[in-house]
């Protein structure tokens, strides 16, 4: 539990890393800080010193106390080397070690050092790191959104980013209540071109497995969606399973109950990623359903899982470790100086024949 010194001291630090309260701008008087929090002034003013050594603030005897930007000089590290903080929602999982090798072997060709930090897909994550960057004083950023689907509460820290001119730059995805330059797969025609292959084998009955915090799944939603018009096949929202960051532990005890009520309906599947047609494989293994024989099944980003699973999954082609590099890239020119960059950038997807999808008779 943090104490009420922690507590005023973190949100002073967030106020000004966040931009509420601006360089040179006075902040509340201690008596002020007192009432505000209900704590002696003893506490405040260690708060307020604890910024002061931290270079976020600055007292001036008889005026007050300042923002003050000390903090980026102190903490910068290697003046002649620059450092590109790097946020990705995971580090270790699925797709995430490729889109980094990427990015960090772009980086050190010019002798950037790269700060590393992940969210979870946790947006109070996602505010701890973002606040670590501005600290440190990065020269540039690399950001994989967190629940890109849903309002993000730490817009001010991307805007304090924008406001000192440092570049940035978003991958996989993007908040769309920002003006933000971005790299990202296609995902309405990597979910399409699954569907359009299904269609193609003869399926009329698919399933699709959506993930709705995030716009990849939002899109390749749509992407679905586009297929299932094109081939004037109706739409039905009982063979969608939905789920999120939160529900995610449930999905294998939710499969279960999906396949069970369409066993007779559903002969194909459109899944949201490798990672989640892996476990409808898992899951149909319980339910003695066979694959392709009885479902057919489409992964998307062709990640190592689709290729090292039991079965081969047919998936979709994600760029990972090019995404990363050209990232790297685009941060790199924009601190150079090179204007006209492109500010959107979609990869396209190209699918990727396995074991799961057969042709139905």
């Amino acid at each position: 539990m943090r104490t009420k010194y922690q507590i005023i001291f973190d949100e002073l630090k967030s106020n000004i890393l966040s931009g509420v309260y601006s360089v040179g701008e006075q902040i509340p008087t201690e008596s002020a800080l007192q009432d505000t929090y209900g704590v002696s002034r003893q506490t405040v003013r260690k708060a307020i010193l604890e910024l002061s050594n931290e270079g976020f603030l600055r007292s001036e005897k008889g005026s007050g106390t300042y923002v003050s930007n000390q903090f980026r000089s102190k903490s910068g590290g290697n003046l002649n080397q620059k450092t590109i903080g790097v946020i990705t929602t995971y580090l270790s999982d699925y797709i995430f070690p490729s889109i980094i090798r990427g990015i960090e072997s772009r980086l050190n060709e010019d002798n950037y050092s790269l700060l590393l930090a992940s969210t979870n897909n946790d947006v109070a994550q996602e505010k701890k790191a973002l606040e670590m960057m501005l600290s440190f004083g990065v020269d540039g950023l690399i950001i994989e959104p967190t629940k890109s689907n849903l309002y993000n509460p730490n817009i001010a820290y991307y805007l304090s980013f924008k406001e000192q001119d440092v570049p940035f730059i978003m991958i996989n995805a993007y908040y769309e209540e920002l003006e933000v330059p971005f790299f990202c797969l296609d995902d309405v025609q990597s979910s399409y071109l699954a569907t359009r292959e299904l269609i193609s084998k003869g399926h009329t009955q698919i399933g699709i497995i959506a993930k709705m915090d995030d716009l990849q799944g939002k899109y390749r939603m749509k992407g679905y969606i586009k297929a299932l018009g094109e081939a004037k096949l109706r739409f039905h929202p009982e063979q969608v399973l939905s789920f999120d960051t939160e529900s995610k532990r449930e999905l294998s005890a939710n499969l279960k109950q999906f396949l069970t009520d369409n066993r007779e309906i559903l002969t194909a599947i459109v899944c949201y990623n490798d990672e989640v047609g892996l476990e409808v494989v898992n899951v149909c293994k319980q339910l003695n359903i066979s694959i392709p024989e009885e479902l057919s099944i489409i992964g998307q980003d062709n990640s190592y899982i689709a290729k090292n699973a039991g079965i081969k999954l047919t998936t979709l082609t994600h760029p990972q470790e090019q995404m990363g590099r050209d990232a790297a890239e685009w941060v790199i020119k924009k601190l150079q100086g090179k204007k006209d960059l492109r500010n959107s950038t979609y990869y396209q997807p190209v699918l990727v024949q396995g074991e799961t999808v057969r042709v139905l008779e």
